[in-house]
C-alpha cells in the first residue's frame, strides 16, 4: 500500500494505493499519523480511495481511528473516490456517518 498527500488551500487530501488490510494497516496508520500532525492546522482532511483495490474491516478500523484523532485536533474528515467493492465495504459499516462522502 502507497500513501501520497496534497496539501492544497489548507485541505490535506491522503491518496491511497493498493490494499487496505491487516498487512498494510500499521504502516499505513504510521506514514498518515505522521503526516496528519505535521499539517494540524488543517481545515479539512479528505481521504481519496480512489486507489485502493481492496479493503476489509481493518481498512474500516484504520479510518475510524484516523477519524477519532482528527476529531481531537477538530478536523472534519471526508471519504471520497470509493470503487464497488470499497463502497460496500464503507456502507455496510456506517462510516459514512462519521466521515460523509464528497
Amino acid at each position: 500500500m502507497e500513501v501520497k498527500y496534497q496539501l492544497s488551500y489548507g485541505t490535506l487530501t491522503l491518496y491511497m494505493y493498493g490494499e487496505l488490510d491487516e498487512y498494510s494497516s500499521s504502516n499505513v496508520k504510521r506514514i498518515i499519523d505522521k503526516v496528519v500532525y505535521s499539517n494540524s492546522t488543517s481545515s479539512k482532511v479528505i481521504f481519496d480511495l480512489s486507489g485502493v483495490t481492496f479493503m476489509d474491516s481493518t481498512g474500516i478500523g484504520l479510518l475510524i481511528g484516523r477519524y477519532k484523532t482528527l476529531k481531537e485536533l477538530n478536523i472534519p474528515t471526508f471519504i471520497t473516490g470509493t470503487n464497488v467493492s470499497t463502497e460496500k465495504v464503507i456502507q455496510l459499516s456506517g462510516l459514512y456517518k462519521i466521515m460523509p462522502k464528497i
